[in-house]
């Protein structure tokens, strides 16, 4: 759990993937189903850790198939076994962990000199890529809004503002007003799922719709260990987390943190796999999970 508790930039769910490695070095194991159990006890106890947070399990799951789905570990030797899993590991932690400096590229090409761009909640890899386009010398205007509950969005605006993109901050309830300024709108998100859709922080679904109904583009970037086997096909069909608002013990109110965009209002995911229609997830998922 260490990984975990100290990771700050790093994406939780890398720091997950490089505890799984580390789970390999240290176990003491002595037969390769000995360490099978090991590696899936430490990847359950992860996911509970944090319950909800479903990158967290799409991120322990993918990192158990990538690694086990090998031959070697019908070997009889032991300890080549052990050091195959822990370089494969390894290998895993560093393209998750490079992945983020890929979308930056692929992404850059949205965003040009005069380009308004909307962005929801707090993403490292969205904020990686505006900063990324700025750079390389690109001047645009950023609108991030306020994405309440929490300081989502004035976090997300300081980061910006300290990397000298001209931000302003907007009322989540404006967005309608705001969006005929706005040039392409663009999020991360929490998961990716096999429709294609995406799980973000709540609000995402609606900025979306008003993204649509104005025939603005509607990018997502995100990381491809994101990917989960999940199919929701409304706004039940996930585990569900609220955010406390704060308005008092004597009011009732039901606040989910994160919503679900369904694939018809998303124009395309910058990923690290490349920049895919939501229709290429599936096709995706198939490939890592296989």
């Amino acid at each position: 759990m260490e990984e975990l508790s100290h990771s700050t930039d790093l994406a939780v769910a890398v720091a997950a993937i490089r505890a799984l490695t580390n789970v390999i070095q240290r176990s003491e194991a002595q037969t390769m189903m000995g360490l099978e159990k090991d590696l899936l006890d430490a990847s359950r106890a992860l996911q509970k850790s944090n319950e909800t947070s479903i990158a967290l399990r799409a991120a322990c799951e993918l990192f158990m198939r990538y690694v086990t789905r090998t031959s070697t570990l019908d070997s009889d030797n032991r300890q080549g076994v052990r050091a195959h899993l822990i370089d494969r590991g390894n290998k895993f932690a560093e393209i998750s962990s490079n992945a983020r400096a890929t979308i930056t590229q692929l992404g850059g090409r949205f965003i040009r000199d005069g380009t308004t761009v909307l962005i929801h909640g707090i993403s490292r890899v969205v904020i990686a890529l505006l900063q990324h386009a700025s750079n390389q010398g690109k001047r645009f205007n950023v609108v991030v809004t306020q994405a309440s509950p929490g300081t989502a969005g004035i976090q997300c605006a300081q980061a910006l503002e300290q990397s000298g993109i001209n931000v302003k901050i907007v009322l989540d309830s404006s967005v309608a007003c705001t969006m005929e300024q706005i040039d392409l709108v663009l999020v991360g998100a929490e998961a990716i799922v096999e429709s294609g859709g995406i799980i973000n922080k709540v609000g995402t679904y609606q900025v979306a719709l008003v993204a649509h109904a104005l025939g603005k583009p509607f990018y997502v970037a995100a990381e491809s260990y994101k990917f989960a086997r999940l199919f929701p096909l409304n706004q039940r069909d996930f585990p569900e987390e609220h955010e406390e608002i704060g308005f008092g013990a004597n009011f009732k109110y039901a606040n989910p943190s994160r919503d679900y965009t369904p694939p018809k209002l998303i124009s395309m995911l910058v990923t690290d796999l490349g920049i895919l229609t939501p229709a290429a997830v599936s096709d995706e998922l198939i490939k890592l999970y296989h």
